[in-house]
């Protein structure tokens, strides 16, 4: 992958999402996603390249425009928590994660019985260490049809709430080898970003298992 290029056209998208952002709010709220998503691509980018830094700064603004996108965003419009959660975990922002996973529970992502709602609400118990609660969630995921939710994403989130290292590590594996197996990607960007998201909430619990592939950053 030619990394450096992916870093120059995402940012390149975030500026021109940013230069052309109206005042009226429905398609306020859609170049904000844009913009969020092209930050988040060129964090990624930057990750493989070893840019951490420049990795964490993008990812933070992804996150913030993640959550600047929810005031005017329609409702059940899930999607922004679970991404503004995952570009605080991808920066390691321990403290905006917590203050964020606060305010996303706080939206009611889990109450009307969306997957991708559900999983917003579990990863926001999760990066509170609310495991327990996680759990419930997560279990009910699981129930989901493959088609309404991966079944390896799930079974990584309940060993998570468990703190299962073996379940979770070849549940890990196994959502690996679904971003191996895909032909596309979100933004074009080749990089398995929840192994990297479920690798740092299972860090904080001490049963990461560490993969390794051509999808995820060295080291």
């Amino acid at each position: 992958m030619e990394w450096d290029a992916h870093v120059e056209r995402e940012a390149s998208r975030y500026a021109d999402a940013l230069a052309r952002l109206p005042q009226d709010p429905d398609p306020r709220q859609k170049q904000l996603v844009r913009a969020a998503m092209a930050a988040g691509g060129a964090g990624l980018a930057s990750l493989m390249l070893g840019r951490g830094e420049e990795a964490r700064n993008w990812f933070l603004q992804s996150a913030e425009r993640y959550r600047e996108s929810w005031e005017n965003a329609p409702p059940g419009s899930w999607g922004r928590l679970l991404g503004m959660l995952k570009a605080r975990l991808l920066a390691h922002d321990d403290a905006g994660a917590r203050a964020d996973a606060e305010w996303a529970l706080a939206q009611s992502p889990g109450a009307g019985g969306s997957p991708i709602g559900t999983y917003a609400a579990v990863l926001a118990q999760l990066v509170l260490g609310s495991d327990e609660d996680a759990a419930i969630g997560a279990g009910a995921l699981i129930a989901e049809d493959d088609a309404a939710f991966p079944a390896d994403v799930a079974e990584a989130l309940v060993s998570l709430a468990a703190r299962d290292s073996v379940s979770y590590a070849e549940a890990c594996a196994a959502v690996l080898a679904s971003f191996e197996e895909r032909e596309g990607y979100l933004e074009d960007i080749a990089v398995a970003d929840t192994v990297i998201v479920l690798e740092r909430l299972a860090e904080a619990r001490g049963i990461a298992s560490r993969p390794a592939s051509r999808l995820l950053p060295a080291g």
